[in-house]
């Protein structure tokens, strides 16, 4: 082996699976949600296969994915209050469920970057689960059969990415060439009314369920523009979790090299004045349609501002 091979594992990028920095955050939704609607479809068909009754199949799978009614049973499976938003049992209901989210964050992934996607996914299922166990605790028509019903489905936090994606982009405007396009503020409005009809004759607990998602994405914006990015604490979490295992991690420290040679003292360092092309700002636009505008260096930054001035 010569010198030139000895470091050749270095040259290879290493991939790996993030929340939503670098890789494709909404597909890694759909993927989620898809496999937990196969395996409870498989052990659904497994019970009829050995014709098990319908109330087995429930007591010893259905419920520990289900978010049940009551806060007293949610002690018991508190993990239910995470695995409800990606569980769908219907097939119609998936299937809606992921073309509405594709269709809202596709478009979020360019207006709001990347890694906010699964944030507002999981803000918005969450504070769904909340509302609907308070509506059982608190509305005396629901409290008789709270411990009776439970919650499952996307729909909640699948809301909270539509509603924030109004808000971020509320002049985008689908298929622009078909008379002047489709605004997005309408396609949103069928979804709303096609969510809340399709819910309206069942248990009044999952509209006010839905409604928690909704209202989650509207606030993730609104403390957003006020200064508070409610997906940076989630991101940095998974990562610091991530990086536990990972063992091509940077080092935090600074080198011997970095304090001696670079350490410039009162001195002002070298500084350069990078040329203003199509290609560079090509570039700088796509870096912030994957990851935002706060991820841009001082320099890109100041070739946007020249670039608007010239």
């Amino acid at each position: 082996m010569g010198e030139s091979d000895r470091y050749q594992e270095y040259r290879i990028k290493k991939q790996r699976f993030t929340l939503g920095q670098d890789g494709n955050a909404l597909m890694w939704l759909v993927v989620i949600n898809a496999i937990f609607f196969l395996v409870l479809l498989l052990a659904h068909a497994a019970y009829n296969i050995y014709q098990k009754p319908a109330e087995l199949y429930y007591n010893q799978v259905g419920q520990w994915f289900e978010l049940p009614g009551t806060f007293a049973k949610l002690g018991e499976r508190p993990w239910t209050l995470f695995t409800a938003m990606f569980t769908d049992i219907s097939v119609l209901r998936i299937l809606s469920n992921m073309i509405w989210l594709w269709a809202f964050g596709s478009i979020l992934q360019g207006v709001a970057a990347n890694k906010r996607v699964i944030p507002i996914y999981m803000y918005g299922g969450v504070i769904g689960a909340i509302f609907f166990l308070l509506a059982n605790a608190f509305l005396p028509s629901l409290q008789q059969t709270a411990g009776l019903v439970g919650l499952m489905g996307a729909n909640a936090a699948v809301l909270a990415v539509a509603v924030s994606t109004c808000m971020f982009a509320p002049n985008y405007r689908f298929f622009p060439m078909l008379g002047g396009g489709i605004p997005i503020w309408a396609l949103l409005a069928i979804y709303l009314f096609i969510d809340f009809v399709g819910i309206n004759a069942n248990y009044a607990a999952y509209s006010i369920s839905h409604f928690g998602g909704a209202l989650a994405g509207c606030l993730f914006v609104v403390f957003l523009r006020r200064g508070w990015d409610g997906s940076k604490w989630m991101n940095s979490a998974y990562n610091w979790f991530i990086n536990l295992f990972n063992p091509y991690k940077k080092n935090s420290g600074s080198s011997v090299k970095e304090k001696v040679f670079y350490n410039t003292g009162n001195r002002a360092p070298y500084s350069k004045t990078s040329n203003v092309t199509e290609q560079r700002i090509d570039e700088i636009l796509d870096k912030i349609n994957q990851k935002g505008y706060s991820y841009l260096t001082e320099d890109e930054k100041n070739i946007l501002k020249r670039a608007s001035e010239e």
